[in-house]
């Protein structure tokens, strides 16, 4: 995994149609095209990178669908 800074998010590690992000309490998840959609694995991988708006994406949008 990859350790990024970001508020809520201590590491990530992206796949070819996976992110998995483990949050700065432990929690470990995995977000994959069939169980969360590609568009917002896609949205996740390119936020990640960006280091900024994950946590917030995953809060405000992926855990509300």
């Amino acid at each position: 995994m990859l350790t990024r800074g970001g508020f809520g998010i201590s590491a990530y590690k992206i796949g070819q149609n996976y992110i998995i992000v483990q949050f700065s309490d432990g929690a470990t998840y995995v977000y994959d095209y069939q169980s969360t959609s590609a568009e917002h694995v896609e949205e996740m991988k390119v936020l990640a990178q960006m280091g900024e708006g994950l946590n917030s994406y995953i809060k405000g949008v992926v855990n509300k669908c």
